[in-house]
């Protein structure tokens, strides 16, 4: 109890509001490392080729996994169309490896944001400013965020000249789930950002957080198919929801009040990984910065 208390003291001074002065350096302290990531971005322009090749790459695996598995008279296919409740398997498949990949880019990139500060030798140094931790992590957002809307187009023209494949989407809704996903994702990033500090690396949590989406959330099947206890662990999974109401927007053309209640459910699991990752990040970097251990690497 006594331990609870203490981390919520040391936790709440950054919830507290800011005087004018202080809002507007933590301002420009955020902006200075939305910089240096887009700038860092910039300067390695060959990351591009990942941009063109993986949209197309990820999902042809399996949908060309999808064609052999179907059989010589494409029987299987017909049978994977009743059980998935869609006419536009192709759709479906990249769809849920598309929202897959940037589910992965996101976990990658904030959970590793502490891990690349480490490399490049500023981690303890930055962490000595009077700055709010959260910014070195949430910093990098609007970056990637720019990066994932490059990834999305290139996909979406991919798809339709390679495959002709045709999306019912509805880009309000695509919006709002979305803006609705983000919480989750980054709660679940500042988690693997304090396994970072703690263990100073988490390649590995990150790999297995990665599998069990590949396995539990069904990106390129329907959870039906799957054991019914796997299908309990699969409805507790944000990404399970993601890929749920992703598919909605962009084959099914859903409108926001068809997709509320799973709107409303992304929002709780935001809520709760933001608490979470946000008190375990505390917690850890407290722990780190007690036994100096912040500069190990």
């Amino acid at each position: 109890m006594q331990s609870t208390q203490t981390l919520l003291t040391t936790a709440l001074p950054a919830l507290q509001p800011l005087s004018k002065s202080g809002f507007i350096a933590q301002v420009r302290a955020f902006a200075a490392v939305m910089w240096r990531e887009w700038f860092h971005f910039v300067r390695y322009p060959t990351w591009i080729i990942a941009f063109i090749i993986w949209p197309i790459l990820f999902p042809a695996v399996y949908i060309l996994g999808a064609f052999s598995l179907a059989g010589p008279t494409g029987a299987g296919i017909d049978v994977f169309l009743k059980t998935a409740g869609t006419t536009n398997f192709l759709g479906y498949i990249v769809v849920g490896t598309t929202v897959w990949m940037w589910i992965n880019t996101m976990l990658w990139n904030v959970g590793f944001a502490l891990r690349e500060e480490m490399m490049r030798g500023t981690l303890e140094s930055n962490w000595m400013s009077p700055t709010s931790r959260f910014y070195f992590l949430i910093g990098t957002g609007p970056v990637h965020a720019a990066t994932m809307v490059m990834f999305l187009i290139c996909t979406i023209v991919e798809f339709k000249l390679i495959f002709n494949l045709d999306f019912n989407a509805n880009l309000l809704s695509l919006l709002v789930v979305i803006i609705t996903a983000l919480p989750a994702l980054y709660g679940m990033g500042f988690t693997f950002a304090s396994v970072v500090i703690s263990a100073r690396e988490s390649q590995n949590f990150v790999f297995l957080i990665r599998g069990i989406v590949m396995i539990f959330c069904g990106i390129t099947y329907p959870l039906s198919v799957m054991p019914g206890w796997m299908q309990s662990i699969a409805n507790w999974i944000p990404p399970t929801v993601m890929i749920r109401v992703g598919r909605a927007a962009a084959l099914n053309h859903a409108t926001i009040p068809e997709l509320a209640p799973d709107l409303f459910l992304l929002l709780l699991h935001g809520a709760f990984w933001m608490l979470f990752g946000y008190l375990a990040f505390v917690m850890i970097e407290r722990r780190a910065r007690r036994k100096g251990s912040l500069g190990q690497y």
